[in-house]
């Protein structure tokens, strides 16, 4: 399949600066996989194609404040660093801009002078292995020092940084937030909960690569990011459990669908551990576990309306997304939800 295939066409004032007041009052379009027919809802209304027994699955990764302001240690240069991947404990893989100023050796001083760190070697991606220098706690620096890494296509400054963290979000590690689980509220959730709907949580640290265009033509070639995700035993358990009293696996984002893909075997169980993924998921994929998802409407050309399509259909999806911009939704990571559905 070529990349062009899942394009359309998106009026720039449709891309969500920001989040509503409300979290579940986004709206939400149910798209059923099997006809094609679209239902224009409120998020909130999600509990009602919920059915008791169902397992929700939800990514609880916490986005880092992973962007950084410093300057050349020798020169005063203004330089721009985002953490990509923690590789020990005062090591990171990160993207420095302007790049030319980071060569090997280079020494970078962020605030006033709490951090510090040295350009060890730079990585085939084009960016920079650096090392830090701190007294202290380095998560509280960072916590004082560092910005949320919003996604390029938002130009505007958020003004409280927990509505880019879902209301679940705990283990720290992603430098984007995983969005389909932005639209659940606490409340929402016990809700769900009460009606007898299982909820498992599963760790993806979600990576800036989410955001790399596809560059290759044919999009068999295209090389997919890699992702560290864990699931636990007692997470794996539940989601096993619904999948054996022949319940539907909801999977709330296409994080969640891409750690329960990559971990599930070929009978469609969820085995319980850790590692990198660099699952890529587009029409032809046949799932292992996944029945339904929750997620936002994504960018044209993505690997994630590449993901949507292989559950739903090409075509469906592209239909959808055209009813989306004529109804006005809302696109991308404060935008508007999609639940694609049986």
């Amino acid at each position: 399949m070529k990349v062009q295939d899942f394009y359309f066409d998106l009026p720039e004032e449709l891309i969500a600066q920001e989040p509503l007041p409300e979290r579940d009052m986004s709206r939400l379009m149910v798209l059923h996989k099997s006809d094609g027919r679209v239902e224009h809802k409120i998020f909130r209304d999600i509990i009602e194609y919920l059915d008791e027994g169902d397992c929700l699955v939800l990514n609880n990764s916490r986005v880092i404040p992973a962007r950084l302001y410093g300057i050349k240690e020798d020169t005063g240069a203004n330089m721009e660093f985002v953490l990509l991947k923690r590789i020990d404990k005062d090591k990171w893989e990160t993207l420095v801009k302007p790049g030319k100023k980071a060569k090997i050796g280079s020494r970078f001083v962020f605030g006033e002078g709490e951090l510090k760190c040295t350009v060890l070697d730079s990585t085939e991606a084009g960016g920079r292995i650096i090392e830090f220098e701190y007294q202290g706690v380095f998560e509280q620096i960072l916590d004082k020092l560092g910005q949320m890494p919003l996604p390029p296509y938002i130009k505007k400054r958020l003004e409280d940084k927990e509505r880019y963290q879902t209301v679940y979000s705990k283990i720290e590690g992603s430098a984007a937030a995983p969005t389909a689980g932005l639209h659940f509220t606490k409340e929402l959730l016990q809700k769900i909960e009460e009606k007898g709907v299982k909820i498992a949580y599963i760790t993806l640290h979600v990576g800036l690569g989410t955001f790399r265009p596809v560059k290759v033509q044919n999009i068999e070639e295209h090389q997919m990011h890699a992702e560290f995700y864990m699931i636990d035993e007692e997470n794996a358990e539940i989601i096993n459990s619904a999948k054996r009293n022949g319940k539907r696996i909801i999977s709330v984002g296409t994080t969640s669908c891409r750690t329960l893909e990559t971990a599930a075997n070929e009978d469609g169980y969820v085995r319980p551990g850790s590692g990198w993924t660099d699952i890529f998921i587009y029409p032809g994929y046949r799932f292992k576990i996944l029945d339904n998802l929750i997620t936002n409407f994504h960018l044209p050309e993505s690997t994630l309306i590449m993901l949507v399509s292989a559950l739903a259909g090409r075509e469906k999806i592209i239909n959808a997304y055209r009813i989306a911009v004529e109804e006005r939704y809302r696109f991308f990571s404060f935008g508007d939800a999609m639940f694609i559905t049986d």
